[in-house]
């Protein structure tokens, strides 16, 4: 099948080569009609603009995808990663694989210079704080630019790949509701994030359906990176008479969980005796944490293939591709730092 060039894109639309490479550009000299009617050409005939690397000597033999994940330390993504790196590697792809180092700054500058590099496609464990914060994700889907998720951003249709929040963190509280446990708490993720909403909602669902009252009390935003997490914990218990500490904790991911323990060790508080933990990932690690870490397992690796998977169907296809969302289940893992209190 032939490939659609800039050309066919400008006869199509009636308008010269230059005029098309001004809208892809995003420059300001061509009206917002003519940008529009522009784009939608682009769309139906799925062209996808090629960067700086089409002047290089065989760029149209080199494919190469890229990944943005958040935080390069955190072995979710990593394992996520591998799971990308090892579907592309059997399709002939490179990897490149970087770091927002969860500022949204980075990550816009990322898709950008991947978007205009001829890297074919991304994915993106995507910083969300705000409509305003989007914008560049709006940018990839008005060139037609190839990209999967890794979680819902709320306004943006686009292919995503992610776990079902909701029913791990139920299943998660409703085994410590049934195991006597009364008194818990979830303390969650970054508040505009998709992942801590669903995983909220699934802790109030845990209550729905059994005989204790949810109350808003028990949800505290401590973010999810170690130091954060770490800082509010203390806040949290500075905060608390030892009778009104829970007796158990949901907590947003193993990096918050991992925080959160040596906090409690250090307030000679113990896992899982006085306070229960149950983390979310089940990351490498987790099972050698100070005291081995009951957690949700996510299957971190099969993420990173399926995503990798849909990015190349749609990066290969002559036509536009049906928008796709997978969501993967997870498994409740037990382990020492939970208790039974009946």
């Amino acid at each position: 099948m032939k490939k659609i060039t800039i050309e066919d894109v400008a006869k199509r639309a009636g308008v010269s080569k230059g005029t098309v490479s001004a809208v892809i550009n995003a420059k300001s000299s061509v009206k917002p009609t003519t940008r529009d009617h522009i784009l939608n050409v682009m769309k139906e005939l799925n062209f996808r603009p090629k960067g700086v690397a089409r002047n290089l000597k065989n760029g149209n033999q080199d494919k190469s995808i890229g990944v943005i994940i958040k935080d390069l330390n955190y072995p979710f993504y990593t394992s996520i990663a591998t799971g990308v790196k090892e579907y592309a590697s059997s399709k002939g792809y490179s990897v490149i694989i970087t770091s927002s180092d969860n500022d949204h700054e980075s990550e816009q500058k990322f898709s950008h210079l991947f978007s205009a590099k001829d890297i074919k496609g991304i994915i993106i464990a995507p910083i969300v704080e705000g409509a305003s914060e989007i914008e560049h994700l709006f940018k990839l889907k008005m060139i037609n630019y190839p990209f999967v998720l890794l979680e819902d951003v709320r306004g943006i249709q686009a292919n995503v790949v992610a776990i079902d929040n909701l029913k791990a963190i139920k299943k998660a509280v409703k085994y410590l509701i049934e195991n006597g446990h009364t008194k818990i708490v979830h303390f969650a993720g970054p508040p505009s994030s998709t992942h801590t909403l669903e995983r909220i909602e699934g802790f109030r669902h845990a209550f729905s359906e059994s005989t204790l009252v949810f109350s808003k009390e028990m949800i505290v935003s401590i973010g999810s990176g170690y130091e954060e997490s770490r800082s509010k914990t203390i806040e949290y218990f500075s905060s608390k008479s030892k009778e009104d500490y829970p007796t158990a904790i949901v907590c947003f991911n193993d990096q918050q969980a991992l925080a959160v323990m040596t906090v409690l060790k250090e307030l000679n508080i113990r896992v899982p005796d006085d306070i229960s933990i149950v983390g979310n990932d089940d990351i490498f690690y987790a099972k050698i944490y100070p005291v081995p870490l009951t957690t949700i397992r996510a299957p971190q690796h099969e993420i990173g293939m399926k995503a990798a998977e849909i990015l190349i169907r749609n990066i290969e296809s002559a036509t536009l591709v049906p928008i796709e969302r997978v969501v993967f289940e997870t498994e409740f893992v037990i382990r020492e730092s939970t208790k039974i209190l009946k």
